[in-house]
């Protein structure tokens, strides 16, 4: 096998493949494992794995179990989509995929796609629909299915089988048709579970758990938003003789009959048994009343909302109950379920409609389905299976680019998805199963907990909470701001707030704890506890922090940036205003300004240069352009948002008679601003002004040294001269931009001015920069 290429995959993903192929080659089992956290690229890596192994380790076919058989037209998406790293061709332009329906088929197949279901049903011999078939793909048989030999399909049709969402696929009953193919079984799931381990021979080949996602930006954080009724958790009595409603479940029709006998049903018949609509109604007002100060505060759009309900009936309840609740049409909500019309046409609107906000499914939605703008899952049933709700949840963790979020999340306060949220109407969220999110601690700010970092004086519930919010605020950053604050920590982001997430994970801790007992044992040491461990792994994680008051601050810094609180329970008094500039405010700034530099002087490139220059009496700054960007980007930020008009400004009220009037200044007037501020110039002058006048004195030199340009030449002078004006200098790479480019950048150069034309912008460079 040649190298695997890279330089598509995440890490998790290169593990998955990489794990795979060397359980493949060792041949110790039949059948491999593959953990992969719900939106970390399980199909994707899939895919990757298909084609190396169709292409250089001599496999002919691939079977591609998927868990429904509306998944399959999302898997085989994911194959005609891959772009191949050898010649950029798309997979299915090399190799054929295509969705199961007779064994005739198999033949001229490369990847066949299909539910177990309907391989059992092929290997009996009879043919399978090409949509949606309810009856066959929810059939479930009673006892484990047996396979007798069938020619159409021998045992050897197939060189790999993969079962995605295996934890689901592998129940006992199925285990006959997996066992009928000569073939080894590759597993993909989020969630396994004991009989999963059992079936792939507990060989666990690569393994990526949620949380570890959230901290590599794979996946986002959630929060829990839990709301209880009356009915909901005790039930409630109908008395005999009541007129109620009652509805067949198979027509919908609806009649007004009285009960023979007083009714009393439990929390858990609510939906099956009984369907009570204030109850509903009362769920979706609460829902809609918290929705903008409580659970989304700040937002003003509905935001993606997938509604999972206990069957179709109670779907089709709750859907009304959300059109009548929200005041809104049949754009705004919609049925997803099986026997909705138009399933997947709906689900399509859901993940790119801008008008679809609300999705009532049952099972549909609930496995595999990617719907990446959903923050919202709402549960209107209890789930007591660990690996279902771990998928229903999962359907809210997804990233999403924040163009393609904005897109269909038309709100000002919604530019990126950091997070979702869980609502659970009906305590899903209170089994022991459900791991609580890494965000436990909402009432800390990031401030109060890096300072708690700061001073080795976190705990374990805090560390989670720092590092989700470290993973939001990371997906938040524009490309820029993630280079700027991984050079200041000198690692990745990413990767500090892994470090945080592994402290504080059990398992991990677990397996330190044994690794020290033993070394402890074999030194004849005391031996650790679980709690010595989880503190000085979380002392190792928080380190980079502690250790680094510059990452704090620029961390505190980017997060006011993004963050914009917006105050409407305090109201303001006036107390006085101005028609003119306030002096005392520009005292202030002015004041402000000079302990900032002060504070910031051994963390800001540009202070340090022109202080060395002062102080060493050189006579050229060597300010960069990018050390004036840093410095014009971290004054904007907040708490001070100083730009250089509002400093120019202030000067011209504190410095009268010592500033020249700036009407326009621009990010290279903060040399001037600094030079003035360090007392390098006695007038504090725009910085297009000096080097003008810098650039009038030069030439004047050069004619008393009998120097003579051509008009040619005196083009090119005068255009690096307006360069080194806006950019704080020049180099020979801005000779290939505008507008030098009009007159041959670098070689029109080397033609006007010759052999000099490096020594004189160099020259320039030293005296007008001065």
């Amino acid at each position: 096998m040649p190298p695997l290429d890279v330089e598509s995959l995440r890490p998790a993903q290169i593990d998955a493949i990489t794990n795979a192929e060397r359980s493949l080659a060792a041949q110790r089992s039949d059948r491999s494992l593959v953990q992969m956290a719900t939106g970390a690229g399980k199909t994707f890596a899939a895919v990757t794995l298909s084609y190396r192994l169709l292409k250089h380790a001599g496999f002919r076919r691939i079977l591609f179990l998927v868990d429904r058989n509306n998944l399959g037209d999302q898997t085989a998406g994911e194959f005609s989509n891959y772009a191949t790293p050898d010649d950029g061709r798309r997979f299915t332009e090399i190799y054929s995929v295509q969705k199961l329906q007779a064994a005739g088929m198999l033949a001229s197949s490369d990847v066949v796609i299909s539910t177990i279901q309907r391989v059992h049903s092929v290997l009996r011999g009879k043919d399978v629909p090409e949509g949606d078939d309810p009856q066959l793909d929810d059939w479930v048989p009673d006892e484990p299915v047996t396979v007798q030999y069938s020619p159409e399909i021998p045992p050897e049709s197939f060189d790999l089988v993969i079962v995605d969402e295996a934890h689901r696929s592998i129940y006992g009953v199925w285990r006959g048709v997996l066992e009928y193919f000569d073939a080894h079984v590759l597993g993909l799931t989020a969630t396994p579970g004991k009989q999963t381990f059992a079936f792939f021979r507990q060989n666990l080949v690569s393994q990526y758990t949620y949380t570890e996602s959230v901290a590599d930006g794979v996946n986002v954080d959630f929060d829990i938003y839990r709301i209880r009724t009356q009915v909901s958790e005790h039930g409630a009595t109908i008395e005999a003789g009541t007129h109620v409603p009652k509805v067949d479940r198979r027509t919908r029709v609806q009649r007004i009959e009285a009960i023979d006998e007083t009714l009393e049903y439990k929390r858990s018949q609510l939906d099956r048994a009984v369907t009570n609509v204030n109850q509903i109604r009362l769920v979706l007002e609460t829902f809609r009343d918290r929705l903008f100060t409580e659970i989304f505060p700040g937002r003003t759009t509905v935001p993606k909302t997938l509604i999972f309900c206990k069957d179709d009936a109670h779907a089709e309840e709750v859907v009304t109950q959300v059109r009548q609740v929200f005041g809104k049409g049949n754009d705004f909500a919609a049925k997803i379920t099986y026997q909705a019309k138009d399933p997947k046409g709906h689900l399509q609107a859901f993940r790119t409609s801008a008008s679809l906000r609300v999705a009532v499914t049952v099972d549909m939605i609930a496995t595999g389905t990617d719907v990446k703008p959903l923050e919202c899952v709402f549960f209107l049933r209890d789930v007591r299976s660990a690996q279902y709700f771990e998928q229903m949840k999962g359907r809210g963790a997804r990233t999403i680019a924040s163009a393609d979020f904005q897109a269909v999340t038309p709100d000002d306060g919604a530019t990126a998805k950091t997070r979702f949220v869980i609502v659970d109407a009906v305590g899903v969220t209170e089994h022991d199963f459900v791991d609580p999110p890494l965000n436990r601690d909402r009432s800390a700010s990031l401030e109060q907990l890096l300072k708690k970092a700061a001073s080795l004086t976190i705990t374990e519930p805090e560390t989670a909470t720092l590092a989700s919010r470290l993973s939001a605020l990371e997906l938040q950053l524009t490309p820029s701001e993630r280079a700027e604050l991984d050079g200041v920590a000198r690692q990745p982001l990413k990767q500090i707030a892994r470090g945080l997430v592994d402290a504080v994970d059990p398992e991990i801790q677990q397996d330190r704890l044994t690794e020290e007992s033993a070394a402890a044992l074999a030194a004849g040491d005391p031996e650790p506890t679980i709690e010595d461990v989880a503190e000085r792994m979380i002392e190792a994680a928080i380190e980079p922090l502690a250790a680094n008051p510059e990452l704090r601050t620029r961390i505190l810094e980017l997060r006011r940036q993004h963050d914009l609180i917006i105050d409407d329970v305090n109201p303001d008094v006036l107390e006085d205003a101005y028609g003119v500039v306030d002096p005392h405010r520009a005292w202030t700034v002015v004041e402000s300004w000079f302990e900032y530099l002060t504070e910031h002087r051994d963390e800001i490139a540009a202070i340090q240069v022109l202080q060395e220059a002062k102080d060493g009496g050189a006579r050229r700054s060597g300010v960069t352009f990018e050390q004036v960007q840093e410095l014009a980007d971290r004054i904007a930020r907040p708490p001070h948002r100083w730009t250089p008009d509002i400093l120019w400004a202030a000067y011209e009220q504190v410095a009268k008679g010592r500033v020249r009037h700036n009407a326009r200044a621009q990010i290279t007037d903060l040399v001037s601003l600094l030079r003035f501020t360090l007392q390098a110039d006695d007038e504090l002058v725009p910085y297009a002004d000096r080097v003008s006048e810098r650039y009038a004195g030069w030439l004047a030199q050069q004619q008393q040294a009998g120097v003579v340009f051509t008009p040619q030449q005196r083009w090119w002078l005068d255009n690096m001269a307006t360069v080194i004006a806006h950019s704080a200098g020049i180099d020979a790479d801005d000779l290939d931009e505008a507008p030098f480019t009009e007159r041959g950048g670098v070689d029109g150069a080397l033609r006007d001015l010759g052999d000099d034309a490096g020594e004189l912008l160099n020259e320039l460079n030293r005296e007008l920069t001065a």
